[in-house]
C-alpha cells in the first residue's frame, strides 16, 4: 500500500505543479491584456496579489478585481483547482488512473 500512496502523492504534486502553471500563465495573460488593472479600490487598499484572484474562493474576486478582471473571467473563465484536477485525471493515460483518485480525493 505504501508504494501505492507514494505515487498517489507523486501525482498529486504533479498535478498541483501542472496547476501553478496553468494559474500562472492566465495571470500573466490577464495581467498583460489588462495592462496591470486587475485590482479595484479595495484589493489595492487591502495589499491583495492580484496573482491570488486566479485561485481560492470566488468571493475573493468579487471583492477585490477591478470590473475589468471580472469581466476577463467571464470571457476566459476562471478554473478551480478542482475542475483542474478532474480535467488533468480524465486526461491521464494510467490504468491506477482511478486508484489514484480515489486516494487523492481522500487525501484532499
Amino acid at each position: 500500500m505504501s508504494a501505492i500512496m507514494d505515487a498517489a502523492f507523486e501525482s498529486y504534486r504533479m498535478m498541483r505543479a501542472d496547476f501553478e502553471l496553468h494559474r500562472h500563465a492566465r495571470f500573466l495573460r490577464a495581467h498583460t491584456e489588462l495592462r496591470g488593472e486587475l485590482l479595484n479600490t479595495a484589493g489595492r487598499a487591502a495589499r491583495i496579489d492580484p496573482a491570488s484572484l486566479f485561485m481560492g474562493p470566488s468571493s475573493r474576486v468579487v471583492r477585490y478585481a477591478s470590473e475589468e478582471l471580472k469581466a476577463w473571467f467571464e470571457q476566459h473563465g476562471r478554473i478551480t483547482v478542482e475542475e483542474f484536477e478532474t480535467q488533468w485525471w480524465n486526461g491521464r493515460d494510467s490504468s491506477l488512473g482511478q486508484q489514484f483518485h480515489a486516494l487523492l480525493a481522500e487525501i484532499a
